[in-house]
């Protein structure tokens, strides 16, 4: 297999292929995810979302059509978890120090106020196929899906290509095609030289969420529950499988909330999860085990 590494939106790559990628594609790839960072990347001033968060008094903003299946899946998790998964979590990220500046400090004071008045995605957004309208600014993050929603765009891209055998490496979101399956080893989310078990990947999507991504102090990490602003305590990490990387990502948060069984009336997909206690859950259909 032949590799292309490199570096985007804040992590780190890799796209196997049984052929080298031509440079037209790898321009194709590059320029589509410089694209989708400067509409969704809270961290760069001239993104779209930072347009959002700046404007004086909300307004009417159009995202591009394909955000609408990001939305879309966003309207599904946001109501399967009882405003759980909420992109507007991106300013209690910011005064929790997960800011632009990565001031790593919680603003304790502006984080009482701000909960008083607490943004909802099925609230505060009125939305339109791509286009959303809100009354006040408001601080987008699309962190709970958008990684694998890219990674799925980028399979897109190699697909186009007129590759059927590759995998997709966003920073462990995975995309897999092709005829041989893959042993992917789930991480112990405490300590990187261990595993908890492994997945056989093939054809499917692979996405894992754990606490310790992210994190920058006591208790304090990317996981937030929208209807508190808060971090989660009881779940520490878990994995999914789902027939593409957008669903496995979103569903991949969603569990740090809910039961599978509650997500499972909505959703195609298979998991692992794993509590602060050290229990971990499998479902009956994942392809993989874990080890005692």
């Amino acid at each position: 297999m032949f590799r292309f590494t490199f570096d985007a939106i804040g992590t780190a790559w890799e796209i196997e292929t049984p052929s080298p990628l031509e440079m037209s594609a790898r321009r194709r790839i590059l320029e589509r995810i410089e694209r989708f960072d400067v509409t969704y990347s809270r961290f760069r001033s001239d993104s779209l979302v930072s347009q959002i968060a700046s404007s004086a008094e909300g307004g009417c903003f159009t995202f591009p059509k394909d955000a609408i299946a990001l939305f879309d899946l966003y309207d599904r998790l946001h109501a399967c978890t009882e405003g759980a998964v909420d992109p507007l979590v991106g300013r209690d990220l910011e005064l929790l120090g997960y800011d632009r500046s990565y001031s790593l400090t919680p603003d304790v004071a502006r984080l009482r106020s701000h909960a008083v008045s607490r943004p909802r995605w099925a609230k505060d957004i009125r939305r339109e196929g791509a286009t959303l309208a809100m009354g006040c600014p408001l601080v987008i993050d699309v962190g709970a899906a958008g990684k694998g929603y890219l990674v799925d765009i980028v399979a897109g891209i190699l697909r186009e290509e007129g590759f059927t055998s590759f995998l997709v490496d966003g920073s462990g979101d995975l995309l897999h095609a092709g005829d041989d399956a893959l042993r992917i080893g789930l991480e112990h989310p405490f300590d990187a030289g261990l595993a908890i078990g492994v997945a056989h990947l093939k054809d499917r999507a692979l996405c894992a969420s754990a606490v310790n991504r992210r994190a920058w102090g006591d208790g304090l990490h990317h996981v937030i529950d929208g209807r508190t602003g808060t971090p989660v305590r009881d779940v520490v990490a878990t994995w999914v499988v789902a027939d593409n990387a957008a669903t496995a990502d979103g569903l991949a948060t969603a569990l740090f909330f809910v039961s599978a069984d509650r997500l499972a009336h909505g959703f195609r997909f298979s998991w692992v999860r794993m509590f602060a206690d050290g229990r971990a859950e499998i479902s009956a259909d994942f392809d993989g085990e874990l080890f005692t």
